[in-house]
């Protein structure tokens, strides 16, 4: 017997994926419980990494909205998803969605912040319609990962594996090269919702603030109007 999910739970979008979800990852129920929230996962059947990251691809944005749907249907009190890219969608969903609010990506927080800097999976397929939906200050620096590192490679290759410690240390590698490169930066935001695990080596690298899904999830949570 499946049990009905409790109303006023958070509904998470989830792409078609393999790869592990350590705590502090979107994905595992784990990030959540010491923040007493609970999730609800729904998973967007084909919507594979390569497909939303590196492809945009625009036939997944229906059953996205169909999958949040359901979640709200269901008693979500708000909605988020697994992949930093779909803040491209985030108008589409939130107007879809409506009253339900929906926090599609941590790229939302750039507007409100001073001078932040991104870390990002895929610099290159991270462009000017996505940061333009989500309200980036033109300008903003984006940094990515080492193309084909540990952390890159494993997820948008969707694998079975990944070294947690390689995959740190490229994340940490990438918000150095950030910090170094743009002085000015004085936050650091990460685009991928598989980063927060290393949300503390980031910080202990930079000295900087960093915010992630995870992060702006819990402040939004206590505050859904909040949510844009």
């Amino acid at each position: 017997m499946t049990t009905a999910p409790r109303p006023g739970f958070l509904g998470i979008l989830m792409l078609d994926t393999r790869f592990p979800r350590p705590p502090g990852d979107i994905g595992n129920p784990a990030t959540f419980a010491p923040l007493g929230i609970d999730v609800v996962y729904r998973t967007v059947r084909g919507a594979s990494p390569q497909r939303i990251v590196q492809q945009g691809d625009p036939a997944l944005l229906e059953p996205f909205v169909a999958a949040a749907a359901e979640l709200a249907a269901q008693g979500a009190r708000m909605l988020s998803t697994s992949c930093g890219f779909l803040a491209l969608w985030q108008a589409h969903l939130a107007q879809a969605l409506a009253p339900v609010p929906v926090l599609s990506s941590s790229l939302l927080a750039c507007a409100r912040l001073a001078r932040p800097g991104i870390v990002t999976i895929d610099a290159q397929a991270l462009g000017a319609p996505t940061l333009l939906a989500a309200g980036v200050p033109a300008g903003t620096p984006v940094q990515g990962v080492a193309p084909g590192c540990e952390f890159q490679r494993r997820i948008l290759g969707n694998e079975t594996t990944l070294d947690l410690a390689l995959a740190r240390d490229d994340v940490v590698q990438a918000a150095r090269a950030l910090a170094r490169t743009h002085p000015q930066v004085d936050s650091i935001v990460l685009e991928c919702t598989n980063m927060p695990p290393y949300r503390e080596a980031v910080m202990q690298a930079t000295g900087l603030p960093v915010v992630d899904i995870v992060t702006e999830l819990r402040r939004a949570w206590s505050a859904p109007t909040a949510v844009r």
